[in-house]
């Protein structure tokens, strides 16, 4: 497996930490996680498409090793993670990328290609994400992202994310013990909690308005493809069914073994995404 470098990007008034893979003068692609997750969670992809592509893993603002905001409200938002992302793109003179996005991450590549940045993406993966969120889902996710838990051991983070994220699919137990490592930040006391700033679903109430978007995604034009779990219950089967029939029309990829969302780590995940890549270039 190549090895991760790390970066720290100052963007606006904001410390960026980011894992690079591969060769700048390659090809290159940015992986952007999920609401809760940091850029780590796409260790194994990012290091195997690194022998085509110069990969790009960034922690969104209050998550992971990135600084947090003075001003939640207006900051964990997907118009100023979008911002980020721009401006991360001009830091390493990036004029184009290819965008691969889970959940939140899909939705920040989504509001990039249908919007002036549109040209700054070849391609767009969205994974198991849609332009509207279901509320019930909404519901699931708040019951273990706003509160912070504490554990007194990494082992019981790693069981914690086991019983968390089963929706990931089946996964190597490498995985988990590396996500369990990536995922806890420790406490005054000693003991550790999760990674990011318990404020980051201020998103869910701050901008209601921002949480459907079908009037974006009717923009996109970019080459796009889908990938959805057979049991996801954001991506559900009436969004993704109007998502391949409107807008860019984008190719849909399932994971039967997967609910929200696929983590993309195993030899054949990491096999269907390069031919995504071939099929959109």
């Amino acid at each position: 497996m190549n090895r991760p470098r790390f970066s720290l990007i100052p963007v606006m008034d904001h410390e960026i930490h980011i894992t690079e893979w591969g060769d700048p003068d390659k090809p290159s692609i940015v992986m952007w996680h999920g609401l809760a997750r940091t850029g780590r969670d796409f260790d194994e992809l990012a290091a195997a498409l690194s022998d085509e592509f110069f990969v790009l893993c960034p922690d969104t603002i209050g998550r992971g090793l990135s600084s947090w905001s003075k001003d939640p409200e207006r900051e964990y938002t997907l118009e100023y993670y979008t911002g980020i992302a721009s401006d991360l793109m001009d830091n390493y003179n990036l004029d184009r990328v290819g965008w691969i996005g889970t959940s939140m991450g899909g939705l920040i590549g989504m509001r990039m290609a249908s919007s002036h940045l549109a040209d700054r993406l070849s391609w767009l993966i969205i994974n198991d994400i849609g332009p509207e969120i279901p509320q019930q889902a909404i519901d699931r996710i708040l019951t273990y992202v706003g509160d912070s838990p504490c554990f007194q051991t990494v082992s019981e983070v790693e069981n914690w994310l086991r019983t968390v994220y089963p929706p990931f699919g089946p996964a190597a137990d490498t995985f988990w013990r590396r996500m369990a490592r990536s995922s806890l930040r420790r406490q005054k006391d000693g003991t550790f909690t999760t990674h990011y700033d318990p404020r980051i679903i201020v998103q869910f109430s701050a901008s209601t308005d921002k949480l459907s978007s079908w009037d974006h995604y009717a923009r996109i034009t970019l080459p796009t493809h889908i990938i959805c779990g057979a049991k996801s219950d954001i991506l559900t089967g009436s969004i993704l069914e109007r998502m391949r029939t409107s807008g860019p029309k984008p190719g849909v990829t399932v994971f039967q073994d997967c609910g929200h969302a696929p983590s993309l780590s195993r030899c054949e995940d990491i096999d269907v995404i390069r031919k995504l890549i071939d099929s959109t270039t």
